[in-house]
């Protein structure tokens, strides 16, 4: 049995900061190493000694390279934030030209698109009002008549809809932004952009955008 004021586990051993490349080079092999019989998990235990780990932590070495993963990881974020803010300012920057279309090709086209959405992949619509019918129902025409109307406000929706998915090359503003901080927040500044264009170049429209805009957060 081993005791646990003379050895330190992986997990113990990066909260005395530590990272893996470090323990790889500056440790090594691990002291103790197999199968824990008390958990279920198979993954490996790794044991080190503690005088060992103390004895590494006092050499320059151990200095050094902690003093760089430091700063590799302070240039990182650094940089991340760099990009965040371009990012950002980018999407604050950018026209939004949304395509200005008499009603009835808008209605058109959005009654289409939203057939096809339907037929593609029906499922939940997020950004359906309450009571509406889901993204993948497709209202069938009463036997023998000619299409039926859409349900009421529907039609508002899909012309909506249809609108915010050809502005969806503005997507590439979010173009090498990872993490769910940074991106989360872009993703939202361009989608209100986008509803807030829509909602200029169609005013009728302005309601759903605004629904929008305060429910896909």
């Amino acid at each position: 049995m081993t005791d646990r004021t003379t050895y330190v586990s992986l997990a113990g051993v990066r909260l005395r900061g530590w990272t893996d490349a470090m323990v790889r080079d500056l440790l090594g092999t691990p002291d103790v190493q197999g199968r824990d019989p008390r958990r279920w998990s198979l993954a490996p235990v790794r044991l080190y000694l503690l005088a060992r780990v103390e004895t590494v932590e006092r050499t320059p070495e151990f200095a050094e390279t902690a003093a760089l993963c430091r700063a590799r990881a302070s240039a990182t974020g650094v940089h991340a934030e760099r990009r965040r803010a371009a990012v950002l300012a980018a999407i604050r920057a950018e026209p939004i030209e949304v395509p200005l279309l008499p009603r009835p090709e808008l209605e058109r086209r959005a009654a289409r698109h939203r057939h096809l959405l339907g037929a593609r992949s029906p499922g939940p619509d997020p950004a359906a009002a309450p009571g509406g019918p889901p993204a993948g129902a497709v209202v069938a025409p009463a036997s023998g008549s000619a299409a039926a109307p859409p349900p009421a406000g529907a039609l508002v929706r899909w012309q909506v809809s249809y609108l915010r998915h050809a502005l969806s090359r503005y997507e590439a503003l979010l173009d090498g932004l990872y993490g769910e901080t940074g991106r989360g927040e872009a993703e939202r500044l361009l989608r209100r952009r986008l509803y807030e264009a829509i909602a200029a170049a169609y005013p009728s429209l302005a309601r759903e955008c605004r629904r929008r805009i305060a429910v896909e957060r």
